[in-house]
């Protein structure tokens, strides 16, 4: 029953007219999101700790991504929930309202032909860059804006962040309903330090109680 009522919070905030940065719970949740906008290197072994250790998460995924890498958007599509991140990987504030409804619906378009799931009611502006205008759009889409919590700054790469950093970061930071941040494939210097710290993060959260939550079981369509 608890669930039900946290499930029924999240509805009722997906429908609102603000975006979502937390899961409004007071329990041990955590929702590991994972931006895939990019390469490809070293998603295949945040499928695998995922995998081994039981943890669900949410990608948010490019229709170009998708396009480039259908076998892993497939992988990722069988067992995760998939938000939609547009197409290309704009910053939609500086497009005219025709082109970032085309983002968003080409973006979608590949998802659920590659990932074989419909992203709906998930979505994530590129850079967090958003406005009202763009945030009705995507509204009028079906689709609820998610942001986050924490980044871990590993697109960073080792020149800003390092393995160890991420773990301090994110347990530094963790309350219940953290939306964390992470990104799928290689940063600007070729470093993969979400991937090489995801170990490390389930460790340290399970550690202290937390538990994990995709959030298709929380956001309903606005």
């Amino acid at each position: 029953m608890a669930l039900v009522a946290l499930a029924a919070l999240a509805v009722a905030l997906a429908s609102g007219s603000g975006e979502i940065e937390r899961l409004p719970t007071h329990a041990k949740v955590v929702a590991l999101t994972f931006d895939a906008g990019g390469n490809d290197v070293g998603t295949a072994r945040i499928l695998s700790a995922l995998r081994r250790r039981h943890v669900t998460a949410t990608f948010f995924m490019t229709g170009r991504f998708a396009r480039s890498y259908p076998r892993l958007a497939r992988r990722i599509g069988t067992r995760y929930a998939v938000g939609n991140h547009t197409y290309s990987h704009p910053a939609l504030t500086g497009l005219p309202s025709s082109l970032v409804r085309q983002e968003i619906r080409r973006g979608a378009y590949w998802i659920r032909r590659e990932a074989r799931r419909d992203p709906r009611p998930l979505f994530r502006f590129p850079y967090g860059a958003r406005d009202s205008r763009t945030t009705g759009i995507a509204r009028s889409l079906g689709y609820a804006d998610v942001y986050w919590s924490t980044d871990t700054w590993g697109w960073m790469g080792r020149s800003m962040q390092s393995r160890a950093g991420i773990v301090r970061r994110v347990l530094s930071r963790v309350h219940p309903g953290e939306i964390l941040l992470m990104h799928t494939g290689a940063a600007k210097d070729g470093s993969t330090l979400d991937t090489d710290a995801l170990p490390g993060v389930i460790r340290g959260l399970r550690a202290r109680g937390y538990r994990f939550a995709r959030l298709d079981r929380w956001i309903r369509r606005p």
